[in-house]
Protein backbone atom coordinates (compact mmCIF):
# COMPACT_ATOMS: atom_id res chain seq x y z
CA UNK A 1 0.00 0.00 0.00
CA UNK A 2 1.30 3.63 -0.65
CA UNK A 3 2.06 5.46 2.52
CA UNK A 4 0.13 7.96 1.29
CA UNK A 5 -2.93 6.53 0.88
CA UNK A 6 -2.44 5.22 4.55
CA UNK A 7 -4.51 7.83 6.63
CA UNK A 8 -7.23 7.97 3.53
CA UNK A 9 -7.54 4.43 4.04
CA UNK A 10 -7.77 4.57 7.63
CA UNK A 11 -10.70 7.38 7.47
CA UNK A 12 -12.74 5.12 4.74
CA UNK A 13 -12.60 2.45 7.43
CA UNK A 14 -13.68 4.39 10.77
CA UNK A 15 -16.19 3.56 13.12
CA UNK A 16 -19.54 5.85 13.08
CA UNK A 17 -18.46 7.80 16.66
CA UNK A 18 -14.81 8.14 15.53
CA UNK A 19 -15.90 9.43 12.30
CA UNK A 20 -18.15 12.13 14.13
CA UNK A 21 -15.20 13.06 15.97
CA UNK A 22 -13.48 13.63 12.88
CA UNK A 23 -15.89 15.41 11.36
CA UNK A 24 -16.11 17.85 13.96
CA UNK A 25 -12.61 18.41 13.49
CA UNK A 26 -12.57 18.64 9.90
CA UNK A 27 -15.22 21.86 10.91
CA UNK A 28 -13.66 23.37 13.44
CA UNK A 29 -10.54 23.33 11.40
CA UNK A 30 -8.26 22.11 15.01
CA UNK A 31 -10.32 21.23 18.16
CA UNK A 32 -9.81 20.72 21.68
CA UNK A 33 -10.99 17.59 23.26
CA UNK A 34 -13.42 19.69 25.12
CA UNK A 35 -14.88 21.47 22.06
CA UNK A 36 -15.02 18.00 20.23
CA UNK A 37 -16.84 16.54 23.38
CA UNK A 38 -19.29 19.65 23.33
CA UNK A 39 -19.89 19.34 19.51
CA UNK A 40 -20.74 15.47 19.77
CA UNK A 41 -24.37 14.63 19.85
CA UNK A 42 -23.87 11.92 22.95
CA UNK A 43 -22.58 12.23 25.67
CA UNK A 44 -19.04 10.85 25.83
CA UNK A 45 -16.79 11.83 28.95
CA UNK A 46 -13.69 14.03 28.54
CA UNK A 47 -11.51 10.79 29.01
CA UNK A 48 -13.21 8.86 26.74
CA UNK A 49 -13.22 11.55 24.26
CA UNK A 50 -9.23 11.85 24.71
CA UNK A 51 -9.29 8.25 24.18
CA UNK A 52 -10.56 8.08 21.00
CA UNK A 53 -8.43 10.83 20.21
CA UNK A 54 -5.07 9.08 20.87
CA UNK A 55 -6.80 5.84 19.09
CA UNK A 56 -7.44 8.36 16.18
CA UNK A 57 -3.69 9.44 16.43
CA UNK A 58 -2.43 5.94 16.39
CA UNK A 59 -4.48 5.67 13.17
CA UNK A 60 -2.40 8.19 11.50
CA UNK A 61 -5.83 10.35 11.22
CA UNK A 62 -5.34 13.18 13.43
CA UNK A 63 -2.59 14.78 15.02
CA UNK A 64 -1.97 16.92 17.76
CA UNK A 65 0.12 20.29 18.45
CA UNK A 66 0.44 21.68 21.78
CA UNK A 67 -0.54 25.20 22.50
CA UNK A 68 0.14 25.60 26.49
CA UNK A 69 -1.80 23.50 28.25
CA UNK A 70 -3.68 22.60 25.44
CA UNK A 71 -3.32 20.17 22.58
CA UNK A 72 -5.29 21.30 19.17
CA UNK A 73 -5.94 17.93 17.04
CA UNK A 74 -6.00 18.56 13.42
CA UNK A 75 -6.44 16.33 10.55
CA UNK A 76 -3.62 14.44 8.80
CA UNK A 77 -5.52 14.54 5.62
CA UNK A 78 -6.34 17.90 4.18
CA UNK A 79 -10.23 18.53 3.78
CA UNK A 80 -10.15 19.22 -0.13
CA UNK A 81 -8.86 15.27 -0.65
CA UNK A 82 -11.62 14.29 1.47
CA UNK A 83 -13.91 16.49 -0.18
CA UNK A 84 -13.13 14.42 -3.10
CA UNK A 85 -13.11 11.10 -1.85
CA UNK A 86 -16.51 11.47 -0.12
CA UNK A 87 -18.09 12.76 -3.38
CA UNK A 88 -16.51 10.19 -5.41
CA UNK A 89 -18.43 7.85 -3.02
CA UNK A 90 -21.66 9.27 -2.74
CA UNK A 91 -21.94 9.63 -6.90
CA UNK A 92 -20.31 5.88 -7.49
CA UNK A 93 -23.03 4.63 -4.50
CA UNK A 94 -26.32 6.92 -5.17
CA UNK A 95 -25.89 8.23 -8.97
CA UNK A 96 -24.36 5.18 -10.70
CA UNK A 97 -21.39 7.29 -11.15
CA UNK A 98 -22.92 9.79 -13.05
CA UNK A 99 -21.53 13.40 -11.75
CA UNK A 100 -24.70 14.77 -14.15
CA UNK A 101 -27.06 12.92 -11.79
CA UNK A 102 -25.30 13.97 -8.54
CA UNK A 103 -25.12 17.75 -10.16
CA UNK A 104 -28.73 17.73 -10.97
CA UNK A 105 -29.58 16.41 -7.94
CA UNK A 106 -27.63 19.42 -5.95
CA UNK A 107 -29.20 22.10 -8.26
CA UNK A 108 -33.04 20.31 -7.20
CA UNK A 109 -32.00 20.67 -3.17
CA UNK A 110 -30.91 24.71 -3.52
CA UNK A 111 -34.37 27.00 -3.63
CA UNK A 112 -32.07 29.61 -5.31
CA UNK A 113 -28.97 29.98 -6.86
CA UNK A 114 -27.09 33.65 -7.01
CA UNK A 115 -26.03 34.96 -10.20
CA UNK A 116 -22.65 34.95 -8.67
CA UNK A 117 -23.25 31.10 -8.02
CA UNK A 118 -24.97 30.52 -11.68
CA UNK A 119 -21.69 32.72 -13.27
CA UNK A 120 -19.17 30.09 -11.58
CA UNK A 121 -21.30 27.00 -12.68
CA UNK A 122 -21.46 28.20 -16.22
CA UNK A 123 -17.53 28.58 -16.03
CA UNK A 124 -17.17 25.23 -14.48
CA UNK A 125 -19.44 23.42 -17.45
CA UNK A 126 -17.52 26.04 -20.14
CA UNK A 127 -14.35 24.80 -18.61
CA UNK A 128 -15.31 21.31 -18.59
CA UNK A 129 -16.49 21.33 -22.40
CA UNK A 130 -12.68 22.97 -23.51
CA UNK A 131 -11.27 20.34 -21.79
CA UNK A 132 -13.23 17.41 -23.47
CA UNK A 133 -14.52 16.45 -20.03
Amino acid sequence: MNPSNEPMDALDSLPLRERQVVDLVYSLHEATATQIQQGLEIELSNSAVRAMLVRLEEKGVLRHRIDGPRYLYQAVVPKDAVRVSALRRVVGTFFDNSAASAASALLGMSDKLSDTELDALEAMIAKARAEGR
